[in-house]
């Protein structure tokens, strides 16, 4: 038997080695034999589930579904049908008696009248209360009108004379005020002036020039002189870290770097690819083994369902033929139609009483409503002015709105 299947995923290009050459058939034939008895395992629970499914589970499901609707859906739906809507019909008509009759008349007959009379009341008195408010207000208006006249002329008398007090008193005290004020701002500004220039003169001698000439020819230097010698310094202190960086650098890569380079590259990157081989090898193994076992599991259950239907269905089917059958017949024509026909019969008689339980029931809420509420009216016949089935139309009759009386 050839157990590699070959397949397009692996290019013709790519180079096998002998690691998985000689892993490939060992690995297979163990593979094979491992899975063989789990593919067989799995293929008989597949078929048990199947079987159960289709003649245990669906039956049952469909048994106990009309059974939960037998004893929770139907008496509901009953229920319903039969008691709360023919009480909710019969309430809703007693409400429409008692409730909505009364309430509809009551406002009719009483509260329309009542609303309109309070409506005529309210428009006369809000006319009459609009005609006090006016002349109210118009008494208010002329009395407001002359105390702002009378106040007025008051105040055109104090604004004269607070003018001519103003044209005659304050101005000349005013522009001598401001003449003294005027002189003596001059004369405070010039010595004002002087005081800051020679303020101005002393700070300029005293503290700018000495401290300018400071600046350039002692601080200058010295700085400079600083800025050199801690660039040195700087540099220096760079050319130390340098080299102690550099030693470092080449310690770690001499002490850590390369063995660990050389471990990965000769040691995990070989290991790694001899164990992607193997579970390459492996998973292949597994598929080939998987369906190799599905073969025998179909063959191993094509012998076992041959070996049923000869041992159990076939004589089972020749007892249902050569003798159910016949047993069958005779009981379905000598017990069961008789039995279908005094049903049917029962069913009959059955159905007929209920419809006349049925009708009777009808004519007593008839009776009863007739007793409560009356006898309904009847419609009275509206004379339609349309010919007999057996005349037609002439020039004289009226064939139009336009045309009738």
């Amino acid at each position: 038997m050839d157990l590699e299947k070959p397949s397009a995923a692996r290019p013709a290009a790519q180079a096998e080695g002998c690691l998985a050459v000689a892993i490939r058939v060992p690995v297979r034939i163990v593979v094979l034999v491992l899975v063989v008895p789990v593919r067989m395992v799995w293929d008989a629970l597949v078929v048990s589930g199947r079987f159960l499914q289709n003649t245990l589970f669906r039956p049952l499901g469909r048994a106990l579904g009309w059974v939960a609707r037998a004893l929770f859906v139907w008496p509901w739906v009953a229920l319903w049908r039969y008691v709360v809507l023919p009480v909710a019909e019969a309430l809703a008509r007693l409400g429409h008696v008692l409730l909505v009759v009364p309430a509809v008349w009551l406002y009719r007959t009483v509260l329309t009248p009542l609303g309109h009379a309070l409506a005529w009341t309210a428009r006369r008195t809000g006319a009459l209360l609009a005609l006090v408010l006016t002349g109210v207000l118009t008494a208010f208006k002329w009395f407001v009108g002359g105390v702002l006249t009378v106040l007025d002329r008051i105040l055109g008398g104090v604004e004269a004379v607070c003018g001519w007090v103003y044209a005659r008193l304050l101005t000349p005290v005013g522009r001598a005020v401001a003449w003294v004020f005027k002189g003596v701002g001059m004369v405070l500004a010039a010595v004002a002036f002087g005081a800051y220039t020679a303020v101005a003169w002393l700070v300029r001698y005293l503290l700018v020039v000495p401290a300018v000439w400071l600046y350039t020819w002692v601080l200058t230097p010295v700085g400079r002189a600083i800025a050199f010698l801690a660039g040195w310094f700087a540099r220096i202190v760079r050319m130390v870290f340098t080299g102690i960086g550099t030693a470092l650098h080449r310690t770690a890569r001499v002490l850590l770097v390369l063995p660990a380079l050389a471990v990965w590259r000769w040691v995990l990157v070989p290991v790694g690819r001899a164990l992607a081989v193997v579970a390459r090898e492996i998973g292949e193994a597994l598929g080939h083994a998987w369906r190799i076992a599905g073969y025998v599991s179909l063959a191993v259950g094509r012998f076992l369902a041959r070996l049923f239907r000869w041992t159990f269905v076939e004589p089972a089917r020749w007892a249902y033929r050569t003798v159910l059958t016949p047993v069958g017949h005779a009981v379905r024509d000598l017990v069961l139609r008789p039995a279908a026909e005094a049903a049917r019969a029962a069913g009959r008689t059955a159905r007929q009483a209920l419809e006349a339980a049925r009708d009777s029931a009808r004519q007593a809420r008839a009776d009863f409503r007739r007793m409560l509420f009356g006898t309904p009216a009847e419609p009275q016949p509206v004379a339609r002015r349309e010919p007999a089935a057996g005349e037609t139309r002439t020039l004289g009759s009226s064939t139009t709105a336009l045309m009738k009386d």
